[in-house]
């Protein structure tokens, strides 16, 4: 039998080298922690989603009903001195 390589080259592709079995090994292995580690992460969420319901509206329905003539609130501004007076009678009724 000859080969392309020559008989001495066939010979040292048949031998495994310690290093390639070694990076094969880790590699295995890491592939094998990373798909127990996913299935794990995937069955703590789904567990801890199992009570979580979506909401029954979507936000562009309320945005629509927003714009449907409902009244806005108006923004009142409080007077800061009052807000003071009251602040400080509390205080000096608690002495």
């Amino acid at each position: 039998m000859t080969y392309a390589f020559g008989s001495r080259t066939f010979l040292l592709l048949m031998r495994i080298n310690p290093a390639v079995a070694f990076t094969l090994i880790l590699l295995t292995l890491m592939f094998g922690a990373g798909i127990v580690s996913s299935s794990w992460g995937y069955a703590l969420g789904r567990q801890a989603l199992t009570g979580v319901r979506q909401p029954e509206t979507r936000p562009s329905n309320a945005t629509m009903a927003n714009r449907s003539g409902e009244k806005h609130h108006e923004l009142v501004l409080l007077d800061e001195n009052k807000i003071i007076k009251d602040v400080e009678a509390r205080v000096d009724s608690g002495k």
